[in-house]
This record gives structure tokens, sequence and C-alpha cells, in this order.
């Protein structure tokens, strides 16, 4: 068992969460030197292009001031020189034979034929500046080692014409060596990074999966049957979230497990009723039959009394097994009454129909009151008018002659039927009971009883989203109330 469980490094969530991490802080590390070095590149190019642009610039002014308007042209080598020595680049003067009045051949330090052979990389700087256009290349040079800035400028002559053309060339210095030093510091920072990470996962995962291991182990005890168990963690995050669902988790196990129990009893105790339900009627019926069978009873008026009680004992099981299969059938999760527009003035007149027969016999009087004509709801018809007559026969026979029975149905917010009697009225312990299966008072009046009537209408009334209240005080009657909802009807319309 124990090799089943081991668990390799690989697959732990430690070394899945450092690597993760490690991965991740390698990879940002490398894009940042990336954009770094590119960045880095850019702005020094540009600021090196800038630079050398405007240099040239001024140099090309200071030519075409000093030497082309003046037309002395004495000392104008020294000064090129002294500026590649003090500015460490390349210059070079070119003359625009195209020009109308070309710079003085003393002016150039190059001439258009010389760069055509030895310079062609860099005619279409000369010729752009011929253009008057400034412009500028970049290139890696052999002679440097490195990359180089050239930039082209036009040099103006009289009437401003275009009469030459200024190369400045520059290595980009440097750039290089920033750019390893930067990424040494990079490598540097994410080994430290990397390290500090290390601790800081250590923490974390230790805090991450000592909650998981405890849920696991949690787990672990509900599975086998232990539904006491708890996490006992106590955090404000999602762990904390997950630890308290597990906790609830436990607490609907045991519920479940004490309704399972309870059930259980209820069905042991269920079919004990059953039983007990049953062996009456078939005990009497057996004596009965033996009696018959065995010739015992000869006289045919006591015969046809024996065959009277043995079909009323016959009845009486078929009643107690159809009740038995309504009931179960309500309780059922499973099963949905099928329901449909209903008036409840009319299913109270087809009951009051019914029921007068019996109030009749009794000199009992019926009372129905409404407060509208057409009462509407959503439900079984056969179903409701079977739920409120369990209700008023029993009114009827608990009792007594010459009372009167008072239905009354109204429509607000929500839909109210109650129904009055001026019977015995029940105690306490009686109205704590009355609904539970198979349960009958002792009064004479409930021998021909199942037991099961109040329990069929109070599933009744629960599977139409209702339910029954009852009030009750010995020798004033009782009232059976039910209420259910507007929403389902409203929602049909």
């Amino acid at each position: 068992m124990a090799k089943k469980n081991k668990v390799h490094i690989y697959n732990r969530l430690f070394f899945k969460l450092y690597l993760n991490y490690a991965v991740m802080l390698l990879v940002t590390a490398v894009l940042i030197c990336l954009i770094f070095t590119q960045l880095y590149k850019n702005t020094t190019m540009k600021n090196s292009r800038e630079q050398l642009m405007e240099q040239a610039v001024n140099i090309s002014d200071m030519i075409t001031t000093n030497y082309i308007n003046t037309q002395n042209y004495s000392g104008f080598l020294g000064y090129i020189s002294n500026q590649q020595k003090v500015m460490r680049l390349d210059i070079w003067t070119i003359s625009n034979p195209n020009a109308i009045i070309p710079m003085s051949p003393l002016l150039e330090t190059n001439s258009y034929e010389e760069f055509s052979v030895g310079y062609k990389e860099y005619l279409v700087l000369v010729d752009s500046a011929f253009m008057n256009q400034s412009e500028y290349s970049v290139a890696d040079d052999e002679i440097y080692q490195t990359q180089t800035i050239t930039v082209s400028v036009p040099i103006l002559g009289v009437n401003r014409e275009v009469v030459g053309a200024l190369l400045l060339k520059s290595p980009v210095k440097g750039i290089k060596d920033v750019i390893d030093d930067s990424i040494s510091l990079i490598v540097i920072s994410s080994v430290v990074a990397l390290a500090i990470s290390f601790i800081i996962i250590i923490i974390f995962a230790t805090e991450l999966a000592l909650p998981i291991s405890r849920m696991r182990a949690t787990a672990l005890s509900l599975a086998a049957g232990n539904y006491h168990s708890k996490t006992g963690i106590k955090r404000n995050d999602e762990l904390g979230d997950l630890a308290k669902t597990v906790d609830i988790l436990s607490e609907k196990l045991l519920e479940n497990d004490i309704q399972r129990k309870n059930l259980d009893q209820m069905r042991l105790d269920f079919f004990a009723n059953v039983s007990h339900e049953l062996r009456t009627p078939i005990t009497v019926l057996r004596a009965y039959t033996e009696s018959l069978v065995d010739g015992v009873v000869t006289n045919q008026e006591k015969v046809n009394q024996y065959y009277d009680r043995m079909l009323i004992e016959c009845k009486s099981m078929e009643r107690l097994v159809g009740d038995l299969m309504i009931l179960s059938k309500m309780q059922n999760p499973d099963f949905v009454i099928e329901k449909e527009p209903v008036n409840l003035v009319q299913i109270f007149d087809d009951i009051y129909r019914s029921a007068g027969a019996i109030a009749e016999k009794k000199k009992i009087k019926i009372d129905i009151s409404k407060n509208q004509d057409v009462i509407m709801m959503l439900g079984d018809y056969d179903r409701l008018r079977q739920m409120f007559m369990v209700i008023l026969d029993n009114a009827i026979k608990f009792s007594d002659k010459c009372k009167t029975v008072y239905i009354n149905i109204s429509k607000s917010d929500k839909i109210y039927v109650s129904i009055r009697d001026e019977g015995m009225g029940m105690d306490e312990d009686e109205l704590a009971n009355i609904f539970e299966k198979f349960y009958k008072s002792n009064l004479k009046q409930n021998d021909s009883g199942t037991g099961l009537g109040l329990s069929i209408a109070k599933q009744i009334a629960l599977k139409h989203g209702g339910n029954i209240e009852v009030s009750s005080k010995i020798g004033e009657g009782s009232t059976f109330a039910f209420i259910f909802p507007l929403s389902d009807m409203e929602e049909f319309q």
C-alpha cells in the first residue's frame, strides 16, 4: 500500500511549483535582456546619429562660411585633419561635378571618381547630399571592428547651390561592452532571484501542501464513514473556501447518515405497521374461511353474515393497499404532479355534492364562503379533490350531529383554504402525530380508517408547493389551513 502511494519527486506539488516559477523567471530574464539590448542599441544608434548629423551640419556651415564664401582655401586640409583627431571620426568632402560652380578641388579630400572606385558603398549617401538631402547608414566596419554610422550633408555655395557633399563616419563606441555587462548583470540577478525564490517557494509550498494534506486525510476519513471528521482549517483564501466546503460536505454526509438511519428505522416501522394492519383482516378471513370449509357454520343466515364480513375485510385490505401505493408514489422524489389550471371553487362544488350525503346523515351543515367566484391555481384536479375530501370527511366523521363545517376559500398574495369543524378537537400530542403513517386515535370513528389519509393529504399539498397548518382545542374543534403560492399560476399566465 505504501509503495502504491509513493509519489515521485517530479510529481510533487513543490517540484512543479518551483520548476514553473524558475522557468517563468528565466524566460522573464531572457526577455528583459533581449528587450533591454535592443532598446539600448536603438537608443545609442539614434543618439550617435543625431550627434554626428549635428556635427556634420556645423562643419558644412563652417566650410561654406570660412572657405567657399571667402574663397580662401589655405588651411582647409589642416582643419579637416584636426577635426578628425579631435572628434575621432573620418571626414570626407567631395565636390559636386553637376553643380554650376562646383566646390574647389582644394576643398576636396576625395574626388567623386575616387568614391566611385574605392567607396562604392557610400555613393548613395553622396548622391543624396548632392540632391540637398541629409542621409545616414549603419554598417559593420572591418577596420573599426564594430558598427559605424556614416552621415552625409550637402555643402552649399553661392546662391545656396549644392556644390559638394560632406561625409562623417564614426564608430558607435561601447555598445558591445555595455550589452555584455548588462547580460552579466541580468544573469547574476536571475541566479540571486532563483535562490530567493527557492526559499519563498519552500514557505509557500509548505503553506499550500499542509492544508491539502489535511483535507486529503479528512476526505479519506469521510470515505471510511467517519462523518464527524473536520479539516480544522481557518483561512481567508481559496484553500480556506475549499476547506469550508469539505467541512460542509462532512456535515451533509453526517446529516444524510442520520437521515438514512431514520429512513431505515421508518422502513422497519412501516413494514411492522403494514404487517400489523394486515394481520387482523387476514386472521379474520382465515377464521371465517376455515369455519365455512370445515362446515362449523351451516346456518344460511350465518353463512351470509360470514361472507359479508369477509367482503368487508377484503375491501379494507384493498383500500389499505391502494392508500399505500398512493403514499409511496407521492413520497417518491421523482414523481411530478401534472399541473393544469383548475378552479378551486369548482373543486369544492364537486366535493360538496359528494360529501353532502354523508353530512346529511348526521344533519351536519357544510358552509362554504369565498372572496372570488373563480380562484384559479395550477394543480391536479383529482389529487386536490382527494386531499380536500380527506380533511372534509374527517371533519364530518369527528363532528357531532347538527354541527357545522366551515370552508373558506380566499385569494390575495397567496391562496388560502381552511376547513374548520366543531368536533371534539385534539390535544397537542395528537397534533404532533396526525400526519404520521398509520397513526390513528383510539376513537370509535377511526375503526374503519387506515391511518394513511392525512399522510397522503400532506404529500399532495407538498407536491403542489403548498403546506397544511393545523390548530385544534379539545371540545372546540379543529382547523386545517392550506396555503398555496401564486408564482406558478403567474408564470402560466
